[in-house]
């Protein structure tokens, strides 16, 4: 919609690459930064990404210039800044809930984090749709001229500001809540080494009245969607081509189409992941996501002429649908989880938000790189489909990858983080070190006992 005013009719692919991509950009730098910040500072820097995402998702929809040109390069400033903000949410969301959960439970607790991101999706995609609908019924008054069917209404530029900036006020709404938030006990206790303040914050938490003794002490630190389009579009009438239909009806058609598979797909996915983890383990959920979105993947890209009748293009949207499901009830989640129990909590920020920003990369290889070529290289219709079906392949290799990794990847359930971390075995090691310390003092002083 945005774009509309730079080029009527589609957005060229490389400016589409730039806005979805600098956002892709932001987040990996956010990851990094927040998650080093979040083991220097403690996770209490929470706030300060909630506070990025307000401000960026409002100054998105506020973006100006003097031209079309000027608002595009406005609108990707903000776009990386909200990246920043939403990349470092990764590490320190999923850091505070593994240091606030118990090791029964811990995988749903962390991935019900992780699944409200689903229901963002639907809400995004519910808000695109009452809106488009709302200005078309307004200010679009077909049958439209066929020369004409892609001109833009001069209020349809209120369209993508309003969806951006609605963005803020979720975010907005937590904000009170987050900033109470205190400290969690494993930073405090284990890298500020302030067993004292751990417990009184615990109280908070709990409410209830927790004592700092030393055998409590003691026990703490033992126990402590671009290429969908594409796809969409090279499918024969699921979404028709851009030029015929109006801008607004073709923000209506993709958001009604990408709420469609959030809800069927993507939801049931991220909530199936917090039925099962602490049941299947994490291990079990993540090689099985794998092996399904490999299958789908190489099953889509052999068959893919057969999909792009028109009679078939129902079930090709459902098996791509299940790729979802599988991404969500498998790897997505996941490799959200894992990185938040696996490492020590001096470093556990900051390895989760390495571990994340390497999975972003592979997001901006997809803005940069997929969308690109699928968009500008391939002329015919018959070489936009080649161009789907290699991108089919290449992915479900990439698939295949991980599903090897995953037996490098340990199980996590029903172990605690120090026992996971090894923290678990250095602070026996160094209470056994201190008891021969001191055994061995004891020995020296005591006078040999008499013959």
């Amino acid at each position: 919609m945005a774009g509309e005013q730079l080029q009527p009719g589609t957005l060229p692919p490389n400016v589409s690459a730039a806005v979805n991509g600098v956002a892709f950009c932001g987040t990996l730098v956010g990851q990094l930064f927040f998650g080093w910040l979040g083991d220097k500072l403690g996770r209490k820097v929470y706030g300060l990404t909630l506070m990025l995402m307000v401000i960026c998702s409002i100054a998105s929809g506020l973006s100006f210039g003097h031209d079309a040109k000027f608002v595009m390069a406005t609108l990707c400033f903000f776009r990386f800044w909200l990246g920043f903000g939403i990349g470092g949410d990764y590490p320190l969301s999923a850091t505070i809930m593994s240091e606030y959960a118990n090791k029964k439970t811990r995988g749903a607790f962390i991935a019900a984090v992780f699944a409200m991101q689903g229901f963002g999706i639907l809400a995004g995609g519910l808000f695109a749709i009452i809106v488009s609908s709302a200005f078309k019924t307004t200010f679009e008054a077909p049958p439209y001229e066929v020369d004409a069917i892609r001109s833009t209404i001069p209020q349809a530029d209120y369209i993508w500001r309003i969806i951006l900036m609605v963005g803020a006020l979720p975010a907005a709404l937590t904000y009170y809540w987050r900033m109470k938030m205190p400290e969690t006990a494993r930073y405090t206790a284990l890298v500020a080494k302030n067993a004292k303040q751990a417990a009184s914050d615990m109280s908070k938490v709990l409410r209830m009245d927790i004592e700092a003794e030393s055998q409590k002490i003691e026990k703490i630190k033992k126990e402590k969607s671009e290429f969908a389009k594409i796809c969409f579009k090279r499918i024969s009438g699921w979404i028709p081509s851009a030029e015929s239909m109006s801008a607004i009806e073709e923000v209506y058609r993709i958001a009604r189409a990408q709420t469609l598979i959030a809800l069927c797909s993507a939801v049931p996915g991220y909530w199936f992941t917090v039925a099962f983890i602490d049941r299947m383990g994490r291990f079990g959920i993540q090689l099985m996501g794998f092996f399904f979105m490999t299958l789908i993947m190489f099953a889509l890209a052999i068959t893919y002429d057969h999909w792009t009748h028109k009679d078939n293009q129902i079930g090709f949207v459902i098996i791509y649908s299940l790729n979802f499901f599988f991404a969500n009830f498998g790897p997505n989640a996941t490799t959200f989880i894992i990185p938040a129990e696996i490492f020590p909590a001096r470093l556990r920020s900051t390895c989760h938000g390495i571990s994340a920003a390497s999975g972003k990369l592979g997001a901006i290889i997809g803005a940069f790189g997929f969308v690109y070529l699928a968009q500008n290289k391939h002329k015919s219709k018959a070489d936009a489909g080649i161009g789907v079906k290699n991108t089919l392949i290449i992915l479900g290799a990439n698939n295949a990858l991980g599903f090897l990794f995953t037996l490098l990847v340990p199980e996590c359930k029903g172990k605690s983080l120090e026992e996971l971390s090894g923290e678990k075995q250095d602070n026996n090691e160094a209470q056994g070190e201190a008891e021969l310390s001191s055994s061995t003092k004891l020995s020296l002083r005591t006078p040999p006992l008499a013959s």
